[in-house]
């Protein structure tokens, strides 16, 4: 009797969690795209980063969640630059590396830095997957499959929540000029 109490309050749990996800009511600090550039948040507990963290971030990256396809942030973003983790502001993905995979998620055949993606057998919703976290971080990106294009045959399928974007022309102030030369002509991988 007390696993299936059990079960039930961690099934309500998440369930709450999750509508709380996509309840987006404004709050008094400013979100992760409008913070610093540099800030690193990868030291601080569960509770501090429920503060610095929006709602969705926070139920993605920490809780493991899911955002809605087609409904988040940089599914259909077409801008030159880079994608960063939204805790530890690590680079993860360049914008020549994504493309159309129609999964309605932002979509990379590589990331720019191998060993900052960990990979994990999820084996949840009745399924087995590869899920992709964050190493700095330990932030929940999404899931990587074998079904991506060349040269990788592979598709990272990530969550924009997990992710803040950088364009090309603020890689120097954010200190990322060494990704420059993804970016000029002749050298995209797309």
């Amino acid at each position: 009797m007390n696993s299936i109490i059990r079960t039930a309050a961690a099934a309500l749990a998440i369930l709450t969690c999750a509508c709380d996800a996509q309840d987006k009511k404004p709050t008094n600090e400013k979100p992760m795209s409008e913070q610093s550039p540099k800030q690193d948040l990868s030291k601080l507990s569960k509770e501090e980063l429920a503060k610095k963290l929006d709602k969705e971030a926070y139920y993605v990256c920490i809780m493991g969640g899911t955002e809605k396809p087609f409904q988040n942030k940089y599914w259909n973003n077409h801008e030159l630059g880079i994608y960063v983790d939204v805790i530890s502001s690590k680079p993860l993905f360049a914008s020549t590396h994504k493309f159309e995979s129609g999964s309605g998620w932002p979509s990379f055949f590589t990331p720019l830095d191998k060993d900052e993606i960990k990979k994990i057998v999820d084996r949840s919703h009745g399924m087995v997957r590869t899920e992709v976290t964050a190493k700095t971080s330990g932030a929940h990106l999404g899931h990587v499959f074998d079904d991506g294009p060349k040269p990788t045959g592979l598709r990272y399928c990530i969550n924009s929540a997990a992710l803040r974007f950088i364009t090309v022309a603020d890689l120097k102030k954010e200190g990322l000029e060494k990704f420059l030369p993804l970016f000029e002509k002749g050298t995209a991988e797309k």
